[in-house]
């Protein structure tokens, strides 16, 4: 490791999945962008990252009395939330037509060989996963109340944003709060398991980026808007020769 000594294993993971991050980041602000505007998106986005926050919940709980349950900080858990937005979005019984995605089921698989082979190394998922959601996903949580506020076709109506309402608890204290965990465990673990941590970080990222591009509706989206930008030209267009033939 060439990191200084004073770097927590926090900042060393961050530094090791710098690049792959940034893929990260440039998917969802190409993709996910567009739930901004369409509850389709939004919901299918929803509907990747459901299972894969459920196994890591039920997990925690599994491993309760291991390092990996230590990451089970209250107020994080989702699974409920994820539900009620995915009822909210989909109906009552959208789980009886439910199949998970190619992508979504490579995932799982990856997760259990994880945790039947080296559990601790589930909590680079817990980690990653939950900083995400508490950093990104609030971002596009106000995004898109804002853009839900502002639209003329929308009303008042913001229901449908459980996922990324942690109600009584501080956001900035949820992270402050995981990110102290994850460095006091790494503090007891060997150079070999911290290292190990950091690769697993990397296969975390990759695992993100391939579900996040089977989200499905943001080419439909883009159809609409460009559609919706010819309308506007053409009537301009209209009213101008109107005026000014």
């Amino acid at each position: 490791m060439t990191d200084s000594e004073n770097d927590t294993f926090c900042k060393k993971m961050r530094k090791a999945t710098r690049e792959i991050h940034a893929v990260s980041d440039a998917l969802v602000n190409a993709k996910l962008v567009f739930a901004f505007h369409d509850d389709s998106v939004w919901a299918d986005g929803l509907l990747v990252f459901y299972e894969i926050f459920r196994y890591l919940e039920g997990a925690m709980d599994r491993l309760k009395n291991t390092k990996v349950g230590l990451l089970n900080v209250p107020g994080l858990q989702r699974t409920e939330a994820f539900e009620q937005d995915l009822e909210y979005y989909l109906g009552k019984g959208w789980m009886k037509n439910y199949t998970p995605r190619t992508s979504v089921v490579k995932y799982l698989m990856r997760l259990r060989e994880v945790e039947d082979t080296d559990p601790s190394l589930l909590m680079a998922y817990i980690y990653h996963l939950y900083m995400g959601l508490l950093s990104g996903g609030i971002i596009l949580r106000q995004k898109r109340q804002l853009v839900q506020k502002i639209s003329p076709f929308r009303g008042e109506n913001l229901a449908g944003n459980n996922i990324t309402d942690f109600g009584e608890y501080n956001i900035f204290q949820l992270k402050k709060e995981m990110r102290s965990t994850l460095n006091r465990i790494a503090d007891t673990l060997d150079e070999d398991t911290k290292n190990k941590l950091i690769e697993e970080s990397k296969i975390v990222y990759a695992l993100n980026n391939e579900i996040i591009r089977s989200v499905r509706g943001a080419g439909t989206v883009i159809v609409k808007k460009i559609i919706y930008f010819l309308c506007t030209i053409i009537l301009a267009a209209l009213v101008f020769l109107y005026f000014f033939k």
